[in-house]
Protein backbone atom coordinates (compact mmCIF):
# COMPACT_ATOMS: atom_id res chain seq x y z
CA UNK A 1 0.00 0.00 0.00
CA UNK A 2 1.18 3.44 -0.68
CA UNK A 3 0.83 5.50 1.79
CA UNK A 4 0.06 9.17 0.57
CA UNK A 5 -1.69 11.77 3.24
CA UNK A 6 -4.61 13.32 2.56
CA UNK A 7 -5.14 16.94 3.12
CA UNK A 8 -7.18 17.21 6.01
CA UNK A 9 -8.45 20.74 4.92
CA UNK A 10 -10.95 20.97 2.36
CA UNK A 11 -12.35 23.62 -0.31
CA UNK A 12 -15.66 23.66 0.90
CA UNK A 13 -16.68 26.51 4.24
CA UNK A 14 -16.56 25.48 7.66
CA UNK A 15 -19.93 23.82 8.40
CA UNK A 16 -22.74 25.52 10.63
CA UNK A 17 -22.93 25.44 14.19
CA UNK A 18 -24.99 22.53 15.29
CA UNK A 19 -28.95 23.35 16.07
CA UNK A 20 -29.54 24.32 19.30
CA UNK A 21 -26.83 25.67 22.09
CA UNK A 22 -26.26 29.25 23.53
CA UNK A 23 -27.17 31.48 20.90
CA UNK A 24 -31.09 29.37 20.54
CA UNK A 25 -31.58 29.49 23.95
CA UNK A 26 -30.38 33.52 24.39
CA UNK A 27 -33.08 34.13 21.69
CA UNK A 28 -35.86 32.10 23.00
CA UNK A 29 -35.40 33.92 26.26
CA UNK A 30 -35.45 37.57 24.19
CA UNK A 31 -38.95 36.06 22.31
CA UNK A 32 -40.22 34.92 25.72
CA UNK A 33 -39.38 38.64 27.82
CA UNK A 34 -40.66 40.22 24.94
CA UNK A 35 -44.09 38.80 24.71
CA UNK A 36 -44.58 39.14 28.32
CA UNK A 37 -43.79 42.08 28.19
CA UNK A 38 -46.57 42.73 25.83
CA UNK A 39 -48.86 41.05 27.62
CA UNK A 40 -48.36 42.75 30.83
CA UNK A 41 -48.40 46.45 29.23
CA UNK A 42 -51.53 48.09 29.67
CA UNK A 43 -53.63 50.02 26.76
CA UNK A 44 -52.42 53.42 27.12
CA UNK A 45 -56.52 54.85 26.28
CA UNK A 46 -59.97 53.90 25.38
CA UNK A 47 -58.90 53.34 22.01
CA UNK A 48 -56.55 51.38 22.61
CA UNK A 49 -58.59 49.10 25.15
CA UNK A 50 -61.13 48.38 22.26
CA UNK A 51 -63.65 51.01 23.59
CA UNK A 52 -63.66 52.50 19.54
CA UNK A 53 -62.49 55.86 20.87
CA UNK A 54 -63.51 59.09 22.92
CA UNK A 55 -66.84 58.64 25.51
CA UNK A 56 -68.72 60.85 22.96
CA UNK A 57 -70.06 57.35 21.59
CA UNK A 58 -71.99 56.46 24.78
CA UNK A 59 -73.42 60.06 25.82
CA UNK A 60 -75.04 59.75 22.32
CA UNK A 61 -77.15 57.37 23.72
CA UNK A 62 -78.70 59.66 26.23
CA UNK A 63 -78.88 62.58 23.89
CA UNK A 64 -81.38 63.63 21.65
CA UNK A 65 -78.86 62.55 18.44
CA UNK A 66 -79.18 59.20 19.00
CA UNK A 67 -81.21 57.21 16.77
CA UNK A 68 -83.88 55.06 17.99
CA UNK A 69 -86.28 54.28 20.87
CA UNK A 70 -85.14 56.64 24.20
CA UNK A 71 -86.42 54.35 27.16
CA UNK A 72 -84.44 55.59 31.05
CA UNK A 73 -82.89 52.52 32.94
CA UNK A 74 -84.79 52.96 35.52
CA UNK A 75 -87.90 52.29 33.36
CA UNK A 76 -85.96 49.06 31.95
CA UNK A 77 -85.38 48.05 35.44
CA UNK A 78 -88.78 48.33 36.59
CA UNK A 79 -90.92 46.92 33.65
CA UNK A 80 -88.45 43.77 33.65
CA UNK A 81 -89.36 43.38 37.52
CA UNK A 82 -92.52 43.45 36.87
CA UNK A 83 -92.57 40.72 34.44
CA UNK A 84 -90.46 39.05 36.50
CA UNK A 85 -93.49 39.19 39.10
CA UNK A 86 -96.00 38.29 37.19
CA UNK A 87 -94.54 35.43 36.12
CA UNK A 88 -94.31 34.48 39.66
CA UNK A 89 -97.60 35.35 40.52
CA UNK A 90 -99.27 33.20 37.17
CA UNK A 91 -96.92 30.57 38.59
CA UNK A 92 -98.52 30.38 42.12
CA UNK A 93 -102.10 31.27 40.98
CA UNK A 94 -101.68 28.18 38.61
CA UNK A 95 -100.80 25.62 41.51
CA UNK A 96 -103.58 27.22 43.80
CA UNK A 97 -106.04 26.43 40.65
CA UNK A 98 -104.73 23.24 40.55
CA UNK A 99 -105.30 22.67 44.54
CA UNK A 100 -108.68 23.61 44.66
CA UNK A 101 -110.32 22.20 41.39
CA UNK A 102 -108.87 18.53 42.20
Amino acid sequence: MSSSSASTTSSRPSSPPPPGGARNIIRRRATQEAKAANENRRPAGTRAAGAGGSTQTMLKLYTEEGVGLKVDPVVVLVISLGFIASVFALHIISKLARKFSA
